[in-house]
């Protein structure tokens, strides 16, 4: 257990967005380890009670606090948005780890209801948490939107025709982003920064025990994601705002 009061991230105050999942899990764990304040969200209510209950008893009694936001309703994001800032009094990250895969064996066989459903879930999220969120990161002297994003959306295969070109909206919507907080910081350079961090696929400690066999190559432990997410505060803001961080093998 980390002294969470003089950790690297002491006094922060950052969102998470999709904290219920492994790699939500991990993230909460790390940041509060790190001495930040954290708010997870997620619309299973079951699955982020118990990350937040694991974040908090890993960190040691760190505040962390968990809301079930439907991120697909832009006006609900707004107001979660509106009220970490009111309760904390600033917002100094939300990271994004709202996921979900679809494919098909091959181009041929694409179903249009798979984009449907990820241009949802992938893209609609990211425009909703950064629009809503985007105004008080630059508030703050060391703001970040972190995007999670596959190596697909740079090299997209044939069966992850919707999955990549979803992905790379969503790059393209953070790096706009980016642009913003470059332009806010004028000549003396941007003081927050929007980031993608890019996998090529997660692992975590489940998926380990069910193929206690694969090698899993070339993907990311979802604790690992969680280090690279809170270095990203250790970086200035100039080094990390509109570039892409591989954490897997450039296509």
């Amino acid at each position: 257990m980390g002294n969470a009061t003089n950790g690297p991230l002491s006094g922060a105050v950052i969102a998470v967005a999709g904290a219920g999942g492994p790699a939500g899990r991990a993230a909460l764990m790390r940041l509060a380890e790190a001495g930040a304040t954290v708010v997870g969200a997620d619309n299973d209510p079951q699955r982020l009670s118990e990350a937040v209950d694991a974040a908090r008893y890993a960190s040691g009694g760190a505040t962390v606090t968990g809301d079930t936001v439907d991120l697909l309703d832009l006006q609900s994001t707004r107001d979660w948005a509106a009220h970490i800032e009111k309760d904390f009094g600033r917002v100094d990250g939300l990271v994004h780890l709202v996921g979900g895969w679809r494919g098909s064996e091959t181009f041929t066989k694409t179903s249009l209801d798979d984009w449907d459903f990820l241009e949802l879930l992938l893209v609609k999220t990211v425009q909703h948490t950064s629009l809503a969120f985007h105004e008080a990161l630059q508030r703050s002297e060391r703001g970040r939107y972190v995007l999670i994003s596959a190596a697909g959306a740079s090299k997209p295969t044939a069966g992850n025709a919707a999955y990549s070109a979803a992905k790379a909206a969503a790059e393209a919507w953070t790096l706009a982003m980016a642009d913003y907080f470059r332009k806010a910081g004028g000549a003396e350079g941007p003081t927050s920064a929007a980031t993608i961090l890019v996998v090529k696929a997660l692992v975590h400690e489940a998926m380990r025990a069910e193929r206690p066999n694969a090698k899993f190559a070339g993907f990311t432990d979802v604790k690992d994601l969680a280090e690279a997410i809170e270095g990203v505060w250790s970086k200035p803001a100039a080094e990390v705002n509109g570039n892409r961080l591989w954490l897997t093998e450039k296509p």
